[in-house]
C-alpha cells in the first residue's frame, strides 16, 4: 500500500499530526518528517525572478508541513511584537508586523491559489485540515489584548507621529481590521467568536469543496449525437471527448459552469434537452450528498450571531461599514432607483422572445430554458447578427495578444513577453514577463485560461507574490478562466462575453501588477469590495473600442479584419439583452444581501422560500430570468469573500462607466490618459482611500448617467 505521507513537526499554537501507516516506529515517523521538511521548497524563498513559485519541485506535500511551520514561525514573531516592552513605535509595530509571517505568505499564496485552479484530492484534505487552523491563527493574532493596544496607541496618535500619508493610512487600516475582528471585545465575547469563526472556516471550506463535486457530479451525459443539434462539429467533438475522458466512451459529455445560465443553452436546438441541462444547474446542492443547502442557511445564521457580537444588526451591516457604501440602505437604494427601468426592459426583451417563440411555432411559454435560444433569434432578426459569421473573428490567441495586450501598451507603456523558462502548474499555464515602457520588468503574469477539473467555476485574478518596496518585492500575478479548450489541432474560438472577461481579468492583474506601494497590506487590489471592481470594469470598455477590435476580430484562417458592417452589428447588438443581464445580476445581489441582513436570532430558513420572498421583496421575481447564481452554488457569498458584497460589480460599475465616458472626452486611447489613470487608481493601491483616488483621476465624483448609457437603460 502506497503511504500518503503529509509530516510535520511544529509546536506552540498548534498541535502535531502525522498521516503514517501504524506499523512505522516513532523513530521512522521522526526521519520522514524531517526529510520533508528539509526538501521542502517552500521553506525558503524562491530563487526564481521575482520569488516566482518554482512549480517543478513544489509537490502536494510539501504543502501542510509548509503551511504548519508558517503559522508557528509567524505567531511567535506576533508575540515578539506584542510583548515588547519597548513603546510602540510605527517601526516596532506596524512595520514589524509587515514584515513577519514571510513563510506563512508564501506558502498560503501558492496553495490557496492551485486549491482553486489545480485541485485534487489530496489538495482538498488538506484545505480542508487547515482551515480550522488557519481560522484560529486569525484569531490568535486580532484578538491578542497587548497587540492591540499598541496598535490603539499609534492610531490616537496618528496625525502628531511625523508619519506620511500612506503610513497613516496603514496605521488606520490595521486599526480597523482589529477592532472588526473583535479587539474591543470581552474574553467572553472574544471566546464565542472564535468558536463562529472556526465553524465558519470549516463550512466555507466544505461548500467549496462540494461545489466542486458537485460540477463534476451534475454534468449532463447524452446518448445520441442527434440531440446535440444545433451545436458546431467542433462542439460535438469536444462534448465527445469529454464523455470519454469522463468513463463515457461513445457518449457526449455537457459540463455544467458555476452559473444558472448556461452558454449551451444558446445553441441546443432539443428543447427537452435544454431543460434537462438548466436544471442541472439551477437544482444543483438542494439535495444529496453533495448538498449546500444546509450550509447557506448555517452560514447565513452565524454570520448574523457573529455580527451582533460586534456590535452590529446584521452582517451586512457589519460588512459595508468599511466599504464605500458604508450601509446597506444605500445598496437597497442603488438597486431600487435601477428596478423599474431593468423590469421595463426585461419585460420587453420577454415579450420580443416570446413573439419569436410563436413565430417559429413554438407552442410554450417562454421558460429559463428557452431564453438565451430564442434571443439568439431575435438577436439575429433584430441585427442581422449572425453569431456564426463572427466566431471566426475571434480566435482565443489573436483576442490575448492583440486585444489585451496591445491595449496595455497603448494606454499604459508596458508589453509582455513569453517566459517559456518559468515553470508553471499545468501545460495549459503560460507564463509571462511585463515590462514598462522604458524596458525596465515590472512583474510576472501567469495566464490559465481554459477549463479543467479541479478547477472551480468563473474567473479571476490572484497574486503569488505581493508587491512590496518595504520587501523589495514585485508582483507575480495570475488571471484565471474557465474557456472551453478546442480538441487538439484547432482553434480555441471565444464568444464574445469571454473577450470582455478577458479584459476584466486583466484589469484586476495590472491593479496588481502596476502597484507602487511601500507596505504589502495597501497594496494592489487590497482595496475595498466596491472599489475593487473599477479597475476590471474599466478594462472592460476596450474590448469594445472600435481600434482595439479591428486590431484583434481578425479572420483566423485569412487575417481579414472583420468587416465594418459585421462590427457594426455587433457592437449596436451590445445592448440587447441588458435587461436580462442586469435583471440576473440584481438578483443574485439582492438574494445575498437579503441573507446577510437576517438578525441573530433568525432560525436557519428553507433556501428555495426564501429566495422566492427575497425576489418578490424587491419586484424582480420573473421566472424567466433567474439570479445569476441561486444561493446552493453562490461561491461569491458563501464559500467566497463576497458575502453582503455581490453588489460590489454594480457599485464599481457607476465609477468604471463615468471614467471610461471622461477618457473618452480626454481622446480616448492614448498613453497621456491612460498614464494619468494608472498613477492615480492602479498604482497607489489602498495606500489613498478609494474616492480620493477617484476625483484625484476624474477630478469629482461620478454619476450613474454613464452607467445607465454602457448597459442601454437610458
Amino acid at each position: 500500500m502506497k503511504l500518503n505521507l503529509i509530516a510535520f513537526a511544529v509546536a506552540g499554537a498548534l498541535s502535531t499530526t502525522l498521516l503514517l501507516s501504524g506499523c512505522q516506529s516513532t523513530q521512522t515517523q521522526d526521519a520522514q518528517a524531517a526529510a520533508v521538511m528539509a526538501e521542502n521548497p517552500l521553506l525558503v524563498a524562491s530563487t526564481l525572478q521575482y520569488q516566482a513559485p518554482n512549480f517543478s519541485q513544489i509537490k502536494d506535500e510539501h504543502f501542510q508541513s509548509a503551511l504548519e511551520q508558517g503559522i508557528k514561525e509567524h505567531y511567535q514573531q506576533v508575540l515578539a511584537i506584542a510583548n515588547n516592552q519597548d513603546d510602540p513605535t510605527f517601526a516596532n509595530t506596524i512595520v514589524a508586523m509587515e514584515t513577519s509571517g514571510e513563510l506563512l505568505t508564501r506558502a498560503s499564496q501558492v496553495f490557496y491559489n492551485l486549491t482553486s485552479s489545480n485541485s485534487n484530492p489530496a489538495l482538498r484534505k488538506i484545505q480542508g485540515e487547515m482551515a480550522p487552523k488557519m481560522a484560529a491563527h486569525s484569531d490568535n493574532i486580532h484578538l491578542n489584548g497587548k497587540l492591540f493596544s499598541r496598535i490603539d496607541s499609534l492610531y490616537q496618535q496618528r496625525d502628531s507621529l511625523g508619519l506620511t500619508n500612506e503610513e497613516v493610512r496603514l496605521i488606520e487600516v490595521y486599526h480597523q481590521r482589529f477592532v472588526m475582528a473583535g479587539a474591543k471585545l470581552t474574553e467572553d465575547q472574544k471566546a464565542q467568536i472564535r468558536v463562529l469563526n472556526e465553524e465558519q472556516s470549516k463550512l466555507t471550506n466544505e461548500f467549496s469543496q462540494r461545489l466542486l463535486r458537485l460540477t463534476k457530479e451534475i454534468a449532463v451525459v447524452v446518448d445520441n449525437v442527434d440531440e446535440l443539434k444545433g451545436l458546431s462539429d467542433s462542439d460535438i467533438r469536444a462534448a465527445k471527448a469529454d464523455a470519454k475522458a469522463a468513463g463515457h466512451e461513445g457518449k457526449y459529455l455537457l459540463n455544467i459552469t458555476n452559473t444558472t445560465r448556461q452558454p449551451v443553452l444558446a445553441k441546443l436546438e432539443n428543447r427537452e434537452l435544454r431543460q434537462k441541462v438548466w436544471q442541472a444547474s439551477a437544482t444543483r446542492g438542494m439535495s444529496g450528498e453533495n448538498e449546500t443547502a444546509s450550509l447557506v442557511s448555517r452560514l447565513a445564521q452565524l454570520r448574523a450571531e457573529r455580527a451582533k457580537l460586534l456590535g452590529y444588526d446584521s452582517w451586512a451591516d457589519y460588512r459595508l461599514t468599511p466599504q464605500m457604501a458604508k450601509t446597506p440602505e444605500a445598496v437597497y437604494q442603488m438597486f431600487g432607483s435601477m428596478v423599474p427601468a431593468v423590469v421595463a426592459n426585461t419585460q420587453k426583451e420577454a415579450d420580443d422572445i416570446q413573439a419569436m417563440i410563436n413565430k417559429t411555432g413554438g407552442d410554450f411559454t417562454l421558460a429559463p430554458w428557452d431564453w438565451a435560444f430564442y434571443a439568439e433569434k431575435v438577436r439575429k432578426e433584430k441585427f442581422d447578427l449572425d453569431a456564426a459569421a463572427i466566431k471566426p473573428y475571434f480566435e482565443f490567441e489573436r483576442v490575448l495578444k492583440d486585444g489585451v495586450f496591445f491595449t496595455l501598451e497603448r494606454l499604459y507603456g508596458v508589453t509582455l513577453k513569453p517566459r517559456p523558462d518559468l515553470p508553471v502548474y499545468h501545460e495549459d499555464v503560460k507564463a509571462y514577463e511585463m515590462f514598462d515602457a522604458d524596458g525596465s520588468s515590472m512583474a510576472i503574469f501567469y495566464a490559465d485560461y481554459f477549463a479543467r477539473e479541479g478547477k472551480r467555476g468563473g474567473a479571476w485574478m490572484s497574486s503569488f507574490v505581493t508587491q512590496s518596496k518595504l520587501l523589495n518585492q514585485k508582483p507575480v500575478v495570475v488571471n484565471v478562466m474557465n474557456i472551453k479548450k478546442a480538441p487538439e489541432g484547432e482553434p480555441t474560438f471565444v464568444s464574445y462575453d469571454e473577450v470582455t472577461t478577458m479584459f476584466h481579468e486583466m484589469g484586476h492583474g495590472t491593479h496588481g501588477m502596476f502597484s507602487k506601494v511601500t507596505y504589502p497590506s495597501l497594496a494592489g487590489t487590497a482595496v475595498s469590495r466596491d472599489f475593487v471592481e473599477f479597475p476590471s470594469t474599466f478594462e472592460e470598455d476596450w474590448a469594445a473600442h472600435p481600434e482595439v477590435l479591428a486590431n484583434y476580430a481578425k479572420h483566423y484562417q485569412t487575417g481579414e479584419v472583420i468587416p465594418e458592417a459585421l462590427l457594426q452589428k455587433l457592437l449596436k447588438s451590445r445592448s440587447f439583452n441588458q435587461g436580462f443581464d442586469t435583471l440576473e445580476y440584481m438578483a443574485a445581489a439582492l438574494v445575498d444581501l437579503e441573507w446577510h441582513s437576517l438578525s441573530a436570532d433568525t432560525q436557519l430558513q428553507d433556501v428555495a422560500e426564501f429566495e422566492a420572498k427575497a425576489l418578490e421583496k424587491h419586484g424582480i421575481n420573473i421566472a424567466a430570468v433567474p439570479p445569476r447564481y441561486k444561493s446552493t452554488y453562490f461561491a461569491h457569498a458563501f464559500p467566497g469573500g463576497y458575502s453582503a458584497s455581490y453588489y460590489a460589480y454594480m457599485w464599481s460599475e457607476i465609477l468604471a462607466a463615468d471614467a471610461f465616458a471622461y477618457v473618452q472626452t480626454q481622446g480616448g486611447l492614448n498613453r497621456e490618459i491612460g498614464m494619468k489613470y494608472r498613477k492615480t487608481i492602479r498604482e497607489v493601491g489602498n495606500s489613498v482611500p478609494p474616492m480620493e483616488a477617484y476625483k484625484a483621476f476624474r477630478g469629482q465624483e461620478p454619476t450613474t448617467d454613464a452607467l445607465l448609457k454602457r448597459r442601454g437603460l437610458n
